[in-house]
């Protein structure tokens, strides 16, 4: 799990900054932060920053420039990686005074974000060691095994006598039971209707009647299922934390 802020005092900015976030395809946890004085507050809460320098507009006197020193200040160890997002050039030798990871400029290349994010993930997942082995899921598809790692699967969908895997590009269908699934997963999925076995690492909203996975897609929570499923999101989004 990599935890990723966007630190920009302009709404549109941060939310489509977020929307790029959610396209990589990587396990992120990701905070917004509409002044530099919030995103100072929770300065061990992220790994991987992108900051506005500009920040005109966040009311405590402290641009992005000024953000980044009081964290470099701080005794964070591991310190956040820090990817400055402007739209002027001129501050590109003060983000070197700061170890910044990366400076891209507004208005932003999308397939230069993209492989910026990745190249600060890699970077986030070799330092803090944070790379786990997990163990596939092993189905039988087409008369031959397939293991599936479980980092590509969004949730799993029961339909009549099969299952559906809705995965990240594809669906995969075979003869199995959810019930027996969701046993075999539990811990990492969580059953929140008797048709959606869901990947809790993908969750990324939810209310009593409905959960948003990061890739958009919205399925029916039931009623019955509700409070379950809380208890046993907040009791995995901990053990992520502890484990990093």
């Amino acid at each position: 799990m990599i935890r990723v802020a966007v630190c920009d005092d302009e709404k549109p900015a941060r939310e489509y900054l977020v929307s790029l976030i959610r396209r990589q395809g990587r396990r992120c946890r990701v905070l917004e932060y509409g002044s530099a004085s919030g995103c100072l507050a929770d300065a061990d809460a992220f790994d991987l920053l992108f900051l506005d320098i500009g920040m005109g507009d966040s009311g405590c006197g402290m641009d992005g420039i000024a953000l980044a020193k009081q964290l470099r200040s701080l005794a964070l160890d591991p310190q956040p990686l820090i990817v400055f997002v402007t739209g002027h050039e001129q501050y590109v030798f003060d983000a070197f005074d700061v170890e910044a990871f990366q400076y891209l400029l507004k208005p932003v290349d999308e397939q230069r974000f993209a492989e910026v994010f990745e190249r600060a993930a890699e970077r986030v997942l070799s330092r803090n060691g944070r790379l786990q082995k997990v163990d596939p899921l092993v189905i039988q598809y087409a008369n031959t095994s397939r293991a599936i790692p479980l980092d590509d699967i969004y949730y799993i969908e029961s339909s009549n006598h099969k299952v559906v895997l809705c995965l990240k590009g594809e669906k995969l269908a075979y003869y199995a039971k959810i019930g027996v699934l969701e046993e075999q997963l539990r811990g990492r999925f969580f059953r929140i209707h008797k048709g959606y076995l869901v990947n809790l690492t993908y969750v990324d909203a939810y209310n009593k009647t409905e959960l948003t996975l990061v890739n958009g897609e919205k399925l029916l929570i039931s009623k019955y299922k509700y409070g379950e499923f809380v208890k046993a999101y907040l009791r995995f989004v901990k053990q992520g934390l502890e484990d990093e």
